[in-house]
């Protein structure tokens, strides 16, 4: 098990702009997504519920940005 740390927006917001190598994972429901304003271009879609069947496709070599509403 890895540590798992909380930052802020505005670290997300530099890690897009540095390129920095890292997996974006939008963790929010359909509904949310389909309605929201605003998406990470790149990021993994990966609904809360659907996490279990799909933990394989999450990738391990990179740290990994969770994100939902």
């Amino acid at each position: 098990m890895t540590d798992s740390i909380r930052i802020t927006k505005e670290e997300v917001k530099r890690r897009i702009e540095t390129g920095e190598d890292v997996v974006f994972l939008d963790i929010r429901n359909p509904r949310p997504w389909e309605r929201a304003e605003h998406k990470i271009k790149g990021a993994i879609r990966l609904p809360f519920n659907e996490i279990d069947q799909r933990i394989d496709s999450i990738p391990k070599d990179k740290p990994i940005v969770t994100y939902c509403t």
